[in-house]
């Protein structure tokens, strides 16, 4: 696991807990923030992964 795919992970957490803490609030603007959030944690991950595929490819003998 490498820092952009710990680091997405933790931003859609955090984004989870502002949509869930705007929903119950009711105030949209932190539910909207969280599900930034979300989606941002998503696409560092997805970039983490893509570094640890690239990575782990490159170790592999042809």
């Amino acid at each position: 696991m490498n820092k952009d795919q710990i680091k997405g992970t933790t931003e859609k957490v955090k984004g989870k807990i502002n949509e869930t803490i705007g929903r119950v609030t009711g105030d949209t603007k932190q539910e909207v923030k969280g599900d930034l959030q979300q989606a941002a944690g998503e696409v560092r991950k997805i970039v983490g992964d893509v570094k640890e595929a690239v990575k782990d490819s490159l170790k592999k003998p042809v």
